[in-house]
């Protein structure tokens, strides 16, 4: 008995000792084969090399760390921007970035596809539908005007409601492509006091970019009517330097603090009722009530983190491809977008752009059609 024991043990030895041989046997050959195909075309799977070491299949670690909500809107007919922002965010990164993504009720199904079946599938996100009944009475009743207001464009005064127990967020649009560490522009100082903070419109990078034939699109003048009694009365200089909002660090604390968004519905109220705008506005009606409620109360953003006007004409002939290429962050306000057929530094944003999976969103490119 004691004997069958012993051959037993001597036969497990020996098949153990025979697994061993073989694995370093392929172990050494797979290190061959690599060496052979050092020329390989990258992505190939040699041999003995396990597929999950793709790009493809990898599983991304968990991000860790401090959360930093960015809320971004996502309009249907321009769904591929939203979707080439977050990316450029995400992929130039590690922070543990929660993209709060604000819609229309009709466009969530095709949000939840292009983020689940591609690889935007381990973003961290949370889909936020806008109610348009929150405008009532709260935008003008010119019909004209009407068409070109997106409701989606006014999120932004609303940052509170969507994340709800941040005490800092930052805003993005859906036109910009995001070359930095948004760790960066998150750690952004704020004043005492200070609920936001944008980038002026007179700083040394967008002042190359200032609309020629819309008014003075980089101070107040340019979009409030200083002859309005309402306006008169705030006391505002009229040639102080206005500010984008496409980008905004928000103190959330302090802007509920303040009620900020109320304040905002006021003008917008005002507005409706008293036609408060510049009749030479080019911009989205959305800036002139964060001109006044902000007016010398916010805080700064470095001019790198909100380099704009690349949707303007002439864009490509304002700045070098070695300045575009050193921006945290660039913005296409203006008429031409990234995704159109006639804008400047259109490869930048095709770096970032994700195909649609339902291929309903096609940037259009000259010569070549739709891509």
């Amino acid at each position: 008995m004691t004997l069958r024991k012993v051959n037993v043990a001597i036969l497990v030895l020996l098949v153990i000792a025979f697994l061993v041989i073989v694995q370093r046997n392929l172990l050494n050959l797979n290190d061959f084969l690599r060496r052979e195909h050092q020329d390989a075309v990258p992505g190939v799977i040699l041999p003995f090399e396990s597929e999950l070491s793709t790009d493809l299949l990898k599983v991304e670690p968990m991000r860790t760390g401090e959360e930093i909500p960015v809320v971004i809107t996502a309009a249907e007919e321009r769904l591929g921007a939203m979707v080439a922002a977050i990316n450029s965010v995400h992929k130039n990164s590690k922070a543990n970035v929660v993209f709060n993504i604000v819609t229309m009720n009709d466009t969530v199904e095709h949000l939840k596809e292009w983020l689940s079946t591609t690889r935007l599938n381990n973003l961290r996100h949370k889909i936020i539908v806008f109610e348009p009944q929150t405008l009532n009475r709260k935008l003008p009743k010119d019909a004209e005007r009407l068409e070109s207001v997106k409701p989606l464009t006014f999120a932004r005064f609303y940052m509170p409601l969507y994340v709800p127990h941040a005490e800092k967020a930052i805003y993005l649009d859906d036109d910009v492509i995001i070359q930095g560490d948004i760790q960066e522009l998150y750690g952004t100082a704020l004043k005492a006091g200070h609920a936001a903070a944008f980038s002026e419109d007179c700083d040394s990078a967008s002042s190359k970019g200032i609309v020629r034939g819309a008014g003075n699109q980089n101070n107040y003048i340019g979009f409030l009517d200083f002859k309005k009694e309402a306006i008169k009365k705030l006391g505002m200089r009229a040639t102080t330097c206005s500010f984008n909002p496409g980008v905004i660090v928000a103190n959330l604390t302090e802007w509920k603090h303040q009620n900020i968004t109320s304040q905002l519905e006021h003008w917008m109220e005002l507005n409706a009722q008293e036609d408060l705008y510049s009749k030479t506005l080019a911009e989205s009606i959305t800036t002139p009530p964060l001109l006044i409620v902000f007016y010398k109360q916010h805080s700064t953003i470095d001019p790198l983190w909100h380099v704009r006007h690349l949707g303007a004409t002439g864009a490509g002939n304002r700045y070098s491809p070695q300045f575009v290429k050193s921006a945290k962050l660039l913005h296409w306000n203006g008429h031409y977008k990234p995704w159109g057929r006639t804008s400047s530094f259109s490869e930048v944003w095709d770096k970032w752009f994700i195909p649609d999976p339902t291929g309903k969103f096609h940037p259009i490119r000259r010569h070549t059609g739709e891509k």
